[in-house]
């Protein structure tokens, strides 16, 4: 079995140059996959959060992670706005904990948040900051324990499906036993 950290630099070199913008970038995303891939392999449902802006990017995600011809177990996956579509009328903490237990008697408290996209006021963003083990790929804000990118890169979405490429190959190779992320 590989080590984690080595499998991710050759898998990010594997896509050549266009993806050597991440090369030292993994290390602020290696932490997060490890609780990620943790989740998953625990049979954790991922509830999937996207900006306004990436609605296209939840629906991509969606369509894709369970795919017939990757001949592997299905993930269970589902978007926040399929649960519940009025997050955003939601502002004050108590209907944040209103949804959180809503979520937590829905599957018991084994899922985790993965949220994408813009961070600061983001209504979603602060959904997703007050849940534990978050997986965040969140933009124009530095946030602890979270990627951070930049919603004004004009390559924003091009990275964005190298990043979840990359999250696919980790699943699959975490799934097989081809690599241990702890190792």
């Amino acid at each position: 079995m590989r080590l984690f950290d080595q499998w991710t630099l050759e898998a990010i070199r594997a896509e050549g140059a266009s993806m050597s913008w991440f090369e030292e970038q993994r290390f602020d995303w290696t932490p997060q996959i490890i609780s990620a891939m943790d989740q998953v392999m625990k049979g954790h449902t991922i509830i999937l959060v996207t900006d306004h802006e990436r609605r296209w990017f939840s629906s991509y995600i969606l369509e894709t992670i369970n795919k017939k011809f990757k001949e592997r177990p299905l993930i269970p996956i589902v978007a926040l706005d399929a649960l519940y579509s009025h997050l955003d009328t939601h502002g004050d903490a108590k209907e944040m904990d209103v949804l959180g237990d809503m979520l937590d008697i829905s599957f018991k408290s084994e899922y985790f948040v993965w949220y994408i996209g813009r961070g600061g006021n983001e209504q979603r963003a602060d959904f997703a900051k007050r849940t534990d083990n978050a997986l965040m790929w969140i933009m124009d804000e530095n946030y602890p324990n979270a990627l951070m990118l930049r919603s004004y890169d004009s390559h924003i979405d091009i990275k964005l499906l190298q990043l979840y490429r990359l999250f696919d190959r980790t699943l699959a190779a975490v799934l097989f036993g081809e690599i241990d992320v702890h190792a």
